[in-house]
């Protein structure tokens, strides 16, 4: 446990009367998301620490390079739990000595499988503490679940890359573990398979993840023990699944994106779209998670092709890993939109010394 904000807000402060552009780096384990950007690093490693959790509540508050595991363990120790399911990039999987840490999870906003039915790391923030483009360190929102006036500032940190703010502390709603979780699996084409996870996923069953690829549907039960084998009993018979026992597996590597479908070696493109859409028109192994709301591809692509498609099945795409980082990787936003980011950056960063152009050029 380690407090350095004071050298973290010198920082800032010496790099904007130096018009010094900052990368922020946290355990290093997204380094390929957005953009390629220069600047001087400034590491948020080691301000990390748990600083209060209090199980009754469900409340956890932890310096922003807390490493997730370490979250975990804690939690786990009272049988709660990162709800979102976020990638830890372990060692094994990411070549990072620390795996993932809070601040970077938020930052680039990331949830495992389960998001659609237990909330992102977004939804389950409560407050922000953040060191600004001028240096001056800020809270938003708080430590309880109500406790929003005015713009959430402490939420438009999930997804902003950094660019809005070093964040040093932040507050999260956490939530019991589920007593039982149990995996099933059925051999179904791709058009089928997304019409039946959005059957199943519109019923009161306790579903909580649903991902279709290499033309078999996955999906995975969590909650009470009775209601978890009442519905795996009912979903074999009703529709033919069965017990998935390499299922643990198979959603840790989903998670951790480390599918055979995912290889590291291609770029890999992320869809975040209509749900009921029907499958895509590229080339190559497409993974649908989140019941049919995510889906990824690698290979080269032609991305106005993907663009189009996303934008037909009413999401957007973006260039998640790989390619070239050096133009725009994420869909272009309507003027009004960019509009917006711009006056939200330039109020939070000024001299735009935070990650610069990570996000996206403009920004």
């Amino acid at each position: 446990m380690s407090d350095i904000s004071g050298e973290l807000i010198d920082r800032v402060k010496f790099a904007q009367q130096h018009a010094q552009p900052l990368k922020i780096i946290g355990a290093n384990t997204k380094a390929f998301l957005g953009r390629d950007v220069s600047g001087q690093p400034v590491n948020v490693a080691a301000h990390s620490g748990i600083l209060e959790y209090q199980p009754v509540e469900l409340v956890l508050t932890a310096r922003a390079g807390t490493s997730l595991l370490e979250i975990q363990q804690t939690l786990a120790e009272q049988q709660q739990m990162l709800s979102f399911e976020p990638p830890l990039f372990s060692a094994s999987s990411s070549g990072s000595s620390g795996g993932a840490t809070l601040g970077g999870t938020l930052a680039a906003n990331l949830s495992g499988p389960c998001r659609p039915w237990s909330g992102s790391i977004r939804d389950m923030v409560l407050g922000v503490q953040l060191i600004n483009g001028r240096g001056e360190l800020l809270n938003f929102g708080g430590k309880v679940m109500k406790n929003v006036a005015g713009y959430d500032l402490a939420r438009t940190q999930a997804g902003a890359l950094g660019g809005l703010g070093l964040m040093t502390e932040i507050s999260l709603k956490v939530l019991p573990m589920p007593q039982l979780r149990l995996s099933l699996s059925l051999a179904i084409d791709e058009a089928a398979g997304i019409v039946l996870m959005n059957q199943l996923s519109a019923t009161a069953k306790p579903i909580d993840a649903a991902c279709w690829l290499d033309q078999r549907l996955h999906v995975r039960l969590s909650g009470s023990s009775a209601s978890v084998e009442q519905s795996a009993r009912a979903w074999q018979l009703d529709y033919g699944f069965a017990v998935d026992t390499a299922g643990q597996q198979f959603w840790r590597d989903l998670t951790e994106y480390q599918l055979p479908q995912m290889d590291s070696r291609q770029p890999l493109w992320r869809f975040s779209i209509n749900p009921t859409s029907a499958p895509l028109e590229v080339r190559g192994d497409c993974v649908i998670d989140w019941a049919g709301a995510q889906r990824w591809v690698s290979g080269e692509q032609e991305i106005e092709q993907l663009q189009q498609q996303a934008e037909k099945a009413g999401g957007s795409v973006a260039l998640w890993r790989g390619g070239d980082r050096s133009a725009e990787v994420n869909q272009p936003l309507p003027q009004a939109m960019q509009q917006l980011q711009q006056r939200l950056k330039h109020s939070l960063d000024p001299d735009n010394i935070l990650n610069p152009g990570r996000l996206y050029s403009w920004l």
